[in-house]
């Protein structure tokens, strides 16, 4: 949201008063308060008629530092985001000149009686700054709205990361952006998961703890500043210190709420009915038993929306026309060792048997005359689930369990973005503005929950459309609805490497783009990318996304990809628990590994899969691939390519057919691998190849979980020369090594080799 008029006026509409200097301060505890007023005070005739803003510094975790800045001191309006407070050791001075707060590596520090202005210092650095008349109360002077605004320094070649799920450009200087959730595809500056978060290339992080829109302008109106604002009368927000981006999110994720370990079956392949396309119990057990007389591992079944009786979305009931045995097909699936998925929204529309029930109960949000909040987008006259009343969530709860007894293993938590803002009354009376971007919190929580108490902690996990603050905790994430196009399948990567990047852990999306039809090409190229993303998932809108739908190569391109990704899950697991410790996507840009090589900074058409593997999906229909690499030896796991890569990085071309791409080991890599895996979930210890790609000189580890996430087995690797010592503590069965080094390929078993 614009305020100035260029850089010296004031848009004519607004009123902007800024602090001018710290006139007073106090100690409360371990947090420090200054008092900012409007002017600078000489006499004691300047204290009289003049408006200030109260400045609060704390610190919930070490390295990070919370700034709130207040005008009037209002009643607190609900809801919040649920934030962690590990009460950290701070440091705080005070003096005549300067008062400041430490916690950790970083320190906010502000004049007295000087210039109002705080400065963000870590490593003897100053990290960001908020100078003087960045802060301002701003008024309409013609809707009478208030506003409360912050603008933060940005550096010569500083850049500016995440906020969500964008699909625009994955570096977000010289953009506007608005956190709002919206229901708008996946090809539009509108995104369906907000998060008011930024990470710097320059080693921090910025929270605005709003849950309300939160309007930012990265290097826009102000284009050596980031600003953020809201309406109200107060605004916090959150410097996160690194000095590494990995730091960053680290601190991010401890203060908003740790990543949560999916289960290891929920990497496998998950096939969908698709959305608008007829099935039935004989259609989905013919794409089940396709799937396996090709000899195509599949981990989980997807019933989209029709599994219910159109128009009654949700009841939460089958539709018994298509599914007259739902218990038994659930049965017949599971025997077949595949997971049961469904399809949930929070919307009940008014043919729903539910509708009348949860309208009576007060189930639903209402509107200001006591009448339900209804409208006829998504499904006539449905009525939305008010998730802050809390025998709402038990009922909603309820109808869910119905579906586990039967044998349900997971929900595919769709919507929970169109949310009213206006005439809307909430059960706790919640601030519609407040719980707009929120409700998908409540939403999430209410079905993970569920989940864990049904299925145990280790196996809840969604397949979620909307997200905010704190949804890391309810893994998976999928992008929403794209176009069966190239440009789409870029748009997605970007968006969902900006999410990664905004505290999320895994992130999935549909397989061949969601609407259209897709080209054998374009399905081929996205199995490709799909089966080397977090989750994977084929989806679509108006037709199935099975591979012999389109041509014999797509069953071939599909079995190849499907086997590597279950193939690698002992590396890709034990990649997911670093994830869920530290913060650090499983999916991550190449500057998470490689800060050093500016060059990386830009990459948003490749990624890491873990901290080993580098991917460059291919987005054309010639085969093309155009890659960069950083400085190293990187070998190609599909077709042995090596390349020994000068300092300062190199790009690459090469032309792929559809079973290859570029898929590169860094050097001093170990993958762990079992090639004859059948579903995700399995011994990751026994029966193993253990591939190694160029290794170092000297002594490399690499541990190994099992699939509960647990450490369970370590390989050591120590290297004098052209000499290997391979040795293994927890693996077991018949273990075989495969040593890959600058091209030569040399196999055998645990112990000694020599190139």
């Amino acid at each position: 949201m614009k305020f100035t008029d260029g850089y010296w006026l004031t848009r004519p509409q607004y009123q902007i008063n800024s602090p001018q200097e710290v006139f007073d301060y106090k100690v409360d505890g371990k947090q420090l308060i200054a008092y900012a007023p409007y002017n600078k005070i000489k006499t004691r005739n300047d204290e009289l008629n003049l408006g200030m803003t109260t400045v609060k510094l704390s610190s919930p975790v070490e390295g990070v530092i919370g700034v709130k800045l207040i005008h009037f001191d209002q009643l607190p309006k609900g809801p919040s985001y649920e934030l962690a407070d590990e009460n950290p050791d701070v440091d705080i001075k005070t003096s005549d000149d300067e008062i400041s707060l430490a916690s950790g590596p970083l320190t906010a520090k502000m004049p007295v009686r000087k210039d109002f202005s705080i400065e963000f210092e870590a490593d003897g650095k100053t990290v960001t700054k908020s100078e003087p008349k960045s802060e301002g109360e701003i008024t309409d002077t013609g809707d009478k709205k208030h506003y409360m605004r912050e603008k933060l320094s940005i550096g010569v070649d500083e850049l500016i990361y995440g906020l969500g799920e964008r699909f625009t450009p994955f570096v977000k200087n010289g953009q506007v952006v608005d956190i709002e959730q919206k229901d708008g595809g996946t090809g539009s500056e509108q995104a369906y998961k907000n998060i008011p978060f930024y990470l710097s290339s320059n080693g921090y992080g910025v929270f605005v703890n709003q849950p309300e829109t939160v309007s930012f302008e990265v290097g826009s109106e102000d284009v050596d500043k980031v600003q953020f604002s809201v309406e109200g009368q107060s605004i916090e927000y959150f410097i996160i210190y690194g000095p590494t981006p990995k730091e960053v999110l680290n601190r991010y994720t401890r203060l908003t709420g740790k990543v949560t370990l999916p289960p290891a079956w929920s990497f496998g392949l998950w096939l969908s009915t698709s959305f608008t396309t007829d099935y039935s119990e004989k259609t989905v057990m013919g794409y089940i038993n396709g799937m396996q007389e090709r000899h195509i591992p599949l981990d989980v079944f997807h019933f989209d929306c029709f599994w219910q009786k159109g128009f009654e979305w949700c009841n939460f009931e089958w539709d018994k026309d298509m599914f007259p045995d739902p218990e038994g097909l659930i049965k017949k699936i599971h025997d077949k060792g595949v997971k049961v998925c469904v399809w949930i929204n929070s919307y009940i529309g008014q043919k729903s048997p539910l509708f009348e029930e949860a309208k009576q109960k007060g189930y639903f949000i209402k509107r200001k005359d006591g009448n339900v909040w209804q409208w006829d987008l998504w499904q006539a006259g449905l009525g939305i689930v008010d998730f802050t009343n809390p025998d709402a969530v038990k009922w909603y709860q309820s109808k869910l369990k119905r579906l586990l007894d039967m044998g349900v293993d997971c929900f595919k938590t769709d919507f929970g973005e169109r949310i009213p803002t206006e005439d809307a009354v909430y059960y706790d009376g919640s601030d519609p503005k407040r719980i707009h971007n929120y409700y998908t919190y409540l939403y999430n929580e209410t079905v993970f929950d569920l989940l864990k108490q049904e299925k145990g902690e280790d196996e809840a996990v969604l397949f979620a459309r909307s997200a905010t603050v704190g949804s890391q905790k309810f893994p998976v994430h999928w992008g929403g609805d794209n176009l069966s196009r190239y440009n789409s399948m870029a748009d997605s990567l970007r968006g969902g490497l900006s999410f990664l990047l905004s505290g999320f852990g895994f992130w999935s999306h549909d397989i061949g783009g969601f609407e259209e039809s897709a080209t054998p090409d374009i399905y081929k190229r996205w199995t490709q990318f799909g089966l080397l993303s977090s989750h994977s998932r084929y989806h679509g809108s108006i037709e199935a996304r099975v591979p012999w739908n389109f041509d014999d190569e797509a069953v071939d391109v599909t079995r190849k990809f499907v086997d590597f990704k279950l193939s690698i899950m002992p590396y890709l697991y034990t990649e997911a628990v670093n994830t869920s410790n530290t913060g650090t996507p499983l999916m991550r840009p190449v500057f998470l590994e490689y800060g050093q090589d500016r060059n990386t900074y830009t990459l948003d058409k490749e990624y890491m899969l873990g901290s080993k593997l580098l991917v460059s999906p291919i987005f054309n229909d010639q085969g093309e691939a155009k890659y960069y690499l950083p400085a190293g030896k990187w070998t190609n796991v599909l077709t042995e390519e090596f390349f020994d890569v000068p300092a300062g990085g190199n790009w690459y071309e090469g032309t792929y057919d559809h079973l290859n791409l570029p898929l590169l080991a860094r050097e001093n890599s170990i993958l762990v691998r079992n090639e004859k895996a059948e579903h995700a979930d399995y011994d990751y210890t026994k029966d193993v190849t253990i591939y190694l790609y160029n290794m170092a000189q000297g002594t490399t580890e690499q541990k190994v979980v099992d699939n509960h996430g647990n450490d369970a087995a370590k390989v050591t690797v120590t290297r004098d020369g052209d000499n290997f010592i391979v040795s293994a503590d927890g693996l077991s069965g018949d273990v075989k090594v495969s040593v890959h080094d600058d091209g030569k390929i040399i196999d055998g078993k645990i112990g000694e080799f020599s190139l």
